[in-house]
């Protein structure tokens, strides 16, 4: 007999090989029945037909559960492979994980899929589930499962197995499809409630360049119907939202060929915000201390190799070049150039905190397939700083941070915010530089400065850079996405590397403490994050064109620009459109291009003096006088509405 603590803390005993789906069954109520579709023992996630054989702790995972979630997805995942199985003879089967809205698979194919195929995958898909076929786990040794995908002609599945270090593994079959797969599953494909296929895309087996190309079916899977039909409605919202279409449309920036991928043209529009913010970085910076410095965009190699990162960070760094017989590179980072503006002289204890701050631009080599517009870049802008301070004053210089960071991002409309704290992986001491000592001094400076300012946040095992850990801030976006922020990364090994030393009040020498921060991140992925999060209707202090006058007709036009020149003393950015067209079509266009306001001015407004307002958030709100209209725009400005 086994002992088994159920969920509540009951303990029963069950014959040897009883499965969780019997004791479900057995001593659990009704709710649990019907929702159950996976177990737990002792922490390790196992399928209802999972014999126990030894004594145990049980939790019980059902429909509702972020890990039931997970489980339908990978299931799913797996009826698609089954389903691309049947309709395409001679399917060489990849991968197929769970993402974070989804899940994909990856098939190397007789021919390219179209949106025809995804509609009859999707419909061999539901004839599974009707079929309701067991999921079945077996155990193997590597060996065996080597020679069984060998028999079923899945070269993929065996690389697989040969790349492995265990001894056994596991497989699961579904009628006639088998697949390699740690599991656990739902027990049959007919508890899929709802599923959609999205998408199809290229994808490298395994990533690498040099390995075939594989077709990539995405797809996502919830457990009700009204649960999947509100996650398309904000599918087609974020599409709706895309930086890329929106940046065309909008004319703030391009992406061009003969430029090279990954490298950012900025138009003026775009550039118009991009200065907007960077003006307001400067003057808060300015606000808290920090001294703005400019660094080269190349330098000699050997300053990377000093820093560690030409050993640790290599594959990203663009190839180097010479000059007359030096070995050069464009900047990855910024930090070496913070450090060498600090040792330019000896600095004293009073000296203490220096914050350098700077937008500096830096290119990494990211590989072509993952570019994403403004998202993922080969050369992009980071609000840097990098703060130098002694070891009893990180965590207040910590805390500084995380309120500028704070008061920076609420500016901009982003309030919801996810934080870990990324520190180093267990048992992976030979990717990082530094003693166990400073990397926990470092980790509880971060630590103590979150729990100061009473945030929550989780902890991120193996998630840290490897020169010291970080606090990485996630802002939430308009339809809840999570977009990577602010960074406050603690570092003892850059100025050991470099021998950083300040002159203690004992007139000795010591190390200085480091503090690599964004507040913002790059600015390429911030600009991108905020024209999704705005859907390109940017706040009034942010729009490239604030305001835009109108004239009926010509009659009209003198009334205008007089009208521009008075919102222009002001500081508002404005323009006066006199063109040879309708108004209704001048108007049409001014919605399309998102500008804030609007005004009509026509022989009424002429006469009486007063402007006919439009907003894009209101429509029409009728006439105001210029110092009305004015006082409002400089009040909303203020506020950053």
């Amino acid at each position: 007999m086994i002992k088994v603590i159920l969920p509540g803390g009951i303990e029963k005993s069950y014959r040897d090989n009883t499965t969780v789906g019997e004791i479900v069954d057995s001593d659990m109520g009704e709710p649990w029945q019907k929702t159950a579709i996976a177990g737990k023992t002792n922490g390790t996630l196992v399928d209802l037909s999972f014999p126990i054989n030894k004594d145990i702790s049980l939790t019980v995972i059902t429909e509702g559960s972020p890990e039931g979630l997970e489980i339908l997805r990978h299931s799913t995942a797996h009826i698609m492979a089954q389903a691309v199985g049947r309709l395409f003879t001679d399917t060489k089967f990849g991968i197929g994980p769970t993402i974070e809205n989804g899940f994909y698979y990856d098939f190397h194919l007789p021919r390219p899929l179209t949106q025809e195929d995804l509609e009859k995958i999707e419909a061999e898909m539901r004839k599974i589930m009707k079929e309701d076929i067991a999921f079945q786990r077996m155990v193997l040794s590597r060996q065996e499962a080597i020679k069984k995908m060998e028999e079923e002609r899945q070269p993929f599945k065996a690389e697989l197995l040969r790349d492995m270090e265990e001894e056994k593994v596991s497989l699961y079959r579904q009628g006639e499809f088998l697949d390699l797969c740690r599991g656990p599953h739902i027990p049959s494909t007919g508890r899929v409630p709802a599923f959609k296929l999205l998408s199809v895309a290229g994808a490298y087996w395994r990533g690498k360049e040099t390995n075939p190309m594989l077709q990539r079916i995405y797809g996502t899977a919830f457990f009700s119907q009204t649960e999947l039909e509100e996650y398309l409605r904000l599918v087609e919202e974020a599409k709706r939202r895309d930086h890329r279409r929106l940046g065309k449309d909008l004319d703030l920036y391009s992406l061009r060929e003969e430029c090279g991928p990954g490298l950012v043209l900025w138009h003026p529009k775009g550039a118009r915000i991009r200065n907007i913010i960077e003006r307001f970085w400067s003057e808060e910076h300015y606000k808290r201390g920090y001294e703005i410095v400019y660094s080269p965009h190349i330098a000699k190699s050997a300053l990377w190799h000093t820093s560690g990162h030409w050993d640790f960070y290599r594959e990203s760094m663009f190839a180097p070049f010479e000059a007359e017989d030096q070995e050069y590179l464009v900047k990855p980072m910024n930090c070496p150039f913070a450090i060498l503006i600090f040792k330019s002289e000896m600095r004293s204890y009073r000296d203490l905190p220096i914050r350098l701050a700077e937008m500096g631009t830096v290119y990494r080599y990211e590989r072509s397939g993952v570019l994403h517009g403004l998202l993922r870049v080969r050369g992009f802008t980071q609000d840097d700083a990098h703060i130098f301070c002694t070891a009893e004053q990180l965590e207040g210089e910590i805390v500084g941070v995380i309120d500028l960071a704070h008061y920076m991002l609420s500016s901009f409309g982003f309030r919801q915010y996810e934080i870990e704290l990324s520190v180093r992986g267990k048992g992976e001491k030979e990717k990082y530089i530094g003693t166990d000592e400073t990397w926990e001094m470092a980790e509880r400076a971060l630590r103590q400065a979150l729990e100061a300012k009473n945030l929550p946040f989780y902890i991120g095992e193996g998630e840290a850079k490897f020169y010291g850990p970080s606090i990485d801030i996630k802002i939430k976006d308009a339809l809840g996405r999570g977009w990577q922020g602010p960074t406050i990364q603690v570092d003892f090994n850059l100025p050991r590397r470099f021998d950083v030393q300040y002159v203690g009040p004992d007139g000795k020498e010591h190390q200085v403490v480091m503090v690599h921060r964004t507040v913002l991140g790059a600015l390429e992925r911030f600009l991108g994050c905020l024209i999704e999060h705005y859907a390109g209707a940017f706040p009034l202090w942010l729009a490239p064109v604030q305001a835009r006058l109108i004239p009926i007709t010509d009659a009209h036009s003198e009334y205008a620009y007089k009208v521009k020149a008075r919102l222009e003393e002001r500081g508002l950015r404005v323009q006066c459109d006199t063109r040879k067209a309708t108004m209704g079509y001048k108007v049409r266009e001014g919605i399309l291009e998102k500008i804030p306001y609007l005004v009509i001015l026509g022989d009424k407004e002429v006469e009486k003096g007063t402007l006919s307002l439009r907003s894009q958030k209101k429509g029409d709100e009728g006439h105001f006088t210029l110092e009305e209209f004015l006082t409002r725009l400089e009040k909303e400005i203020k506020e950053k509405v």
